[in-house]
């Protein structure tokens, strides 16, 4: 077998996200530049990715593999390969890509990661747009496999490809967006559950609790291993159809966000944020969840 390539990455933005790319590139052997205009992010990325790699029992040397880079374009400059995480700000964005392309070489393929914005808004300004695309990663992007590749109308086959193959030879699971609309594959999904979720509150068919608790002892159990499509073909597609007419019209089907959502969050109910959302948090209750939250995902590393 051939050794795997090893190139220059770039990540811009060492927050939430940031620091946790620029980890999995540094684990998988290349060679990390990260920067964001925040001294105190950027100060303090090392440390975070750090912790990371001992909480999780991996290589604790990947660390010396990333460089943090006050100057944007003293970061991009000869790198193969740049990934933005900043806020999801489209303007941002925009200008951070701007600024990017007269730093970096030609070939330089240059990725969004973000959440909902669509790609072909976010790059529509450059010069060379057929080496641009988005790359979701979800968080907390050390532990969750998925990358989400997005291609838009100018994306070369050639740059789809190659960040496919770089995100498989890091230990992810690249999953190809042939399509660019918002929300991609994953949040389009996950936000038509939420949404379904929130009407059943403001329904007052159950609580949030409820609501949570049948999830997670549900089709919740089986999800990791049993995606929707998959299960419908166990059952049958016939049996799905028929119950898809029975319920369909009877589902939440608003263009817009839920009433009881924006009434959540006029009262300044936000949630964790605040103490309380859907229900009420108290500080050892978030830190529970949380814990909880990372050492279920620590778990499920070691049987992907």
């Amino acid at each position: 077998m051939m050794p795997t390539p090893k190139y220059k990455i770039a990540v811009v933005g060492a927050g939430l996200m940031g620091h946790g790319i620029a980890q999995n590139f540094a684990l998988g052997g290349h060679d990390v530049t990260i920067t964001d205009q925040s001294k105190a992010s950027l100060d303090n990325a090392k440390a975070r990715i750090l912790a990371n790699l001992k909480y999780l029992g991996d290589d604790e040397r990947a660390v010396e593999r990333v460089r943090p880079v006050a100057s944007l374009a003293d970061a991009v400059q000869d790198a193969d390969y740049v990934v933005e995480a900043v806020l999801e700000d489209l303007p941002l964005k925009q200008t951070i890509f701007g600024e990017i392309e007269k730093h970096v070489r030609p070939d330089t393929i240059l990725a969004s990661n973000t959440s909902v914005i669509p790609i072909t808004d976010i790059m529509r300004g450059l010069k060379r747009r057929e080496r641009a695309l988005g790359t979701h990663w979800w968080n907390p992007p050390y532990m969750i496999p998925l990358v989400e590749v997005i291609q838009t109308e100018w994306t070369s086959p050639q740059a789809v490809e190659w960040t496919m193959a770089l995100h498989r030879d890091i230990g992810k699971k690249p999953a190809h967006v042939k399509k660019d609309v918002p929300g991609f594959i994953g949040n389009r999904l996950q936000h038509a559950l939420w949404r379904e979720a929130v009407n059943l509150v403001e329904q007052g068919i159950c609580d949030a609790k409820t609501v949570d608790d049948v999830v997670k002892a549900s089709f919740g159990r089986r999800s990791a291993v049993l995606g929707p499509l998959e299960n419908a073909d166990l059952v049958g597609t016939d049996l799905a159809f028929a119950i898809h007419n029975i319920l369909f019209p009877h589902l939440d089907s608003r263009p817009k966000a839920s009433p009881y959502l924006e009434k959540l969050v006029k009262e300044g109910k936000l949630g964790f944020k605040t103490g309380e959302g859907f229900q009420k948090w108290s500080a050892e209750e978030q830190a529970a969840l949380r814990a909880k939250l990372l050492d279920h995902l620590k778990t499920a590393r070691t049987r992907d």
